[in-house]
């Protein structure tokens, strides 16, 4: 066999292309776990735990377990994972409508209350632990998070929070071609900031009130900047699958895989793997699977895989989850939608997004950019986004199309607020300061 090239891994995210008619949405969602009379994280072993969830969970999906540990279930192209703190995500099949995505939403969230009601656990819709310090969490038993553990603190202050206290909601979307995946990334990575700042839902940090709306996304501007943020390469003119790979060849390793054990590399070069120079397996190249997991061990807010990721959003009550993919789906699944967008934002700087990046999570909504506000912004994209999802015409068995999911964030649009702002509200005023209360006003049904 062939070693393999920089070509080569460029040509791997080719392989993700596919003409319109084949294109569809991922969605995947993360919840933050608790034990109802106590509060506290939910334990990975005992009678009543993550694990014991799990079994709960595994009629009808493939059980997948590491040295002996259950850490997740397969079904098809979908899972259902957990994140290194306990919290429990499903990574949903990709479906064709939002009406699905809702179907596949709805469904899981009733099994989940279904197995967990006798076990007196909640699972909480919110993007980062509200109460517990890092502390308090534990860990989960998968290999490649004792490699993370480590490392994390030498890069970052916030690493080590973003694994084990936050909770995100993502989009995963298709492409065409070069260009058109080019486009998408573009228009997405400048309009992440926006949708940041809307869906921001995590204002509270150990009991009290953080100083920022969106903790989670505070914690991504302080976790090892060299696999985070934006990366400025895809604001050049000439950006494409090679620049991702430049770009991606230059931030650090963290593990490989052979014969089902994990060996940290954490902070070797894959372009030292490439010359079989790799410290930890000197003389040895790698394999297109080696390529696959370093990129999936890379979180710019939106990420390229054979698809796009789109990475900036907290996790959220129910309607929220929806809101996610059908927002992204209008901007870039209609061909107007997607030049409106690029319109609006094809002056804007990496310098200027980045600030912006760096802004929403304590402004939100109302952080400024140039002459105007984010919550205007918001205004516009809406628009576009409403706009696409009429023309793609996708409507249920009542006629109404899929713009009808954009409804949460149209609605505080027009509040001026987001739900980190209506849960702050409550804290000072109902809830006399009471964090216990979020547990079950956030809590999915």
């Amino acid at each position: 066999m062939s070693r393999l090239t920089v070509d080569d891994l460029s040509a791997w995210f080719a392989e993700g292309c596919k003409p319109a008619s084949e294109w569809r949405i991922g969605t995947e969602h993360e919840k933050i776990g608790f034990c109802a009379e106590t509060l506290r994280p939910i334990p990975y072993e005992g009678e009543r735990s993550i694990s014991r969830v799990l079994e709960m969970l595994q009629p009808g999906w493939e059980p997948v377990c590491e040295s002996g540990h259950l850490i997740a279930l397969r079904r098809g192209p979908a899972s259902i994972t957990l994140e290194p703190g306990g919290q429990l995500e499903l990574s949903g099949a990709p479906l064709a409508s939002i009406f699905d995505t809702c179907r596949e939403t709805t469904d899981h969230l009733k099994l989940l209350k279904a197995v967990t009601e006798n076990l007196n656990i909640g699972f909480l819709g919110l993007g980062f632990q509200p109460k517990w310090r890092r502390g308090d969490i534990p860990w989960m038993p998968k290999a490649r998070y004792a490699v993370m553990r480590e490392y994390m603190p030498r890069v970052g202050g916030g690493g080590l929070d973003m694994m084990l206290r936050t909770a995100t909601v993502q989009a995963n979307l298709d492409f065409s071609d070069e260009a058109d995946m080019a486009a998408k990334m573009r228009v997405s990575l400048c309009l992440q900031p926006l949708v940041t700042a809307l869906f921001a839902a995590s204002p509270f940090l150990e009991g009290r009130p953080a100083g920022v709306l969106s903790m989670r996304a505070a914690c991504w501007l302080d976790t090892d900047p060299m696999r985070t943020g934006i990366p400025a390469c895809v604001f050049d003119e000439d950006f494409g699958f090679a620049s991702y790979t430049e770009w991606a060849l230059d931030a650090p390793m963290y593990f490989v895989i052979r014969d089902g054990r994990y060996i940290d590399c954490a902070g070797g070069s894959f372009r030292d793997f490439l010359r079989g120079r790799l410290a930890q397996l000197p003389g040895e190249f790698p394999v297109i699977g080696d390529w696959e997991l370093h990129v999936s061990t890379l979180f710019p807010d939106v990420r390229l895989k054979q698809y796009l990721e789109m990475r900036g959003a907290d996790a959220g009550p129910w309607p929220w989850i929806c809101s996610l993919p059908a927002l992204w789906k209008g901007l870039l699944y209609d061909e107007r939608a997607l030049a409106e967008a690029r319109a609006m934002t094809a002056d804007w700087t990496h310098a200027e997004v980045t600030a912006l990046r760096a802004a929403v999570p304590a402004a939100a909504l109302q952080a400024g950019f140039r002459d105007t506000t984010v919550l205007a912004l918001c205004e516009r994209m809406l628009d576009i986004a409403a706009g696409g999802l009429e023309r793609i015409g996708i409507r249920n068995e009542a006629g109404d199309s899929e713009s009808c999911f954009l409804k949460p964030l149209q609605a505080a649009v027009a509040a001026g607020r987001t739900q980190a702002e209506r849960w702050l509200a409550s804290f000072h005023g109902e809830w006399h300061g009471n964090i216990d209360r979020l547990f079950f006003e956030a809590m999915h049904p």
